[in-house]
């Protein structure tokens, strides 16, 4: 039978359930069809949104015009808290992969629930804290090559959302496309399709009716621990190579 792998922590899940269903009971819901946008960088903060179904990705144009994914969150997963703390405007766009549902929190109804339950924000500090340890992996995977790069990715995403479906392999649960996947990575579409491929014919990789399936994590982990000499190339670069906007994982707590 196929199990779930530890999540990721998110809001939910290291909240009491008396806080939880004090900040969400009474949540405004909201709907997203394919490729609807959530938000817009630099819209006001006016509080965050629980994942109920479906998949959202974070991202931003990065220094080539390119989109550059930061996050691709499913259900359970909080788009936007750092507006509840401190009010500022969405560092970052937001917008549907598939069909979603969200449930809408103020800042409002957040600070009624904060002045009643202020230990809230010990649990929040914990997230915060997970969070700025994921970003210091993040930026580390930055200076890999391509290959190490995009293994980060399909790791990142396998910690996320993956399902062990026996032998070792771990099928990732959520249909993400290779153009997101290369925009997690921060690398051209061709060349992140051209690693795959490569994976793929080597059965480190399979997909499965629009799921990937990691066949060996362990030879996906040696490529994302390959820290030598960066990737280089005589030429220039395709796409969103020419530079780097940012971390990529999974999981963010920000916009």
């Amino acid at each position: 039978m196929a199990k779930s792998l530890a999540p990721r922590d998110t809001l939910l899940s290291i909240l009491p359930a008396d806080l939880s269903a004090g900040l969400f009971d009474h949540a405004r819901p909201a709907h997203l069809d394919p490729g609807q946008t959530l938000f817009l960088g630099g819209d006001p903060g006016d509080g965050c949104y629980r994942v109920d179904e479906g998949l959202v990705k974070v991202h931003v144009i990065s220094p080539s015009g390119g989109d550059r994914i930061l996050a691709i969150l499913g259900p359970g997963m909080i788009v936007g808290e750092l507006s509840i703390l401190d009010g500022a405007a969405r560092s970052a766009s937001a917008s549907a992969i598939h069909e979603s549902k969200l449930s809408f929190v103020s800042c409002t109804a957040f600070d009624a629930i904060a002045s009643a339950r202020p230990e809230i924000y010990r649990y929040i500090t914990a997230l915060l804290t997970r969070r700025l340890r994921d970003n210091d992996e993040a930026l580390k995977a930055t200076g890999l090559p391509l290959k190490g790069r995009a293994a980060t990715v399909l790791l990142s995403l396998s910690d996320a959302f993956g399902k062990d479906v026996g032998s070792g392999r771990i099928l990732i649960g959520q249909k993400v496309t290779q153009s997101d996947l290369a925009a997690m990575a921060g690398i051209a579409r061709e060349n992140f399709s051209r690693i795959l491929q490569d994976w793929i014919r080597q059965s480190l990789v399979s997909r499965l009716a629009g799921y990937y399936c990691l066949e060996d994590k362990a030879a996906l982990e040696r490529e994302r621990e390959c820290v030598g000499t960066p990737w280089v190339t005589s030429r220039a670069p395709i796409g969103p190579e020419r530079a780097s906007s940012g971390p990529t994982q999974s999981v963010r707590f920000g916009a």
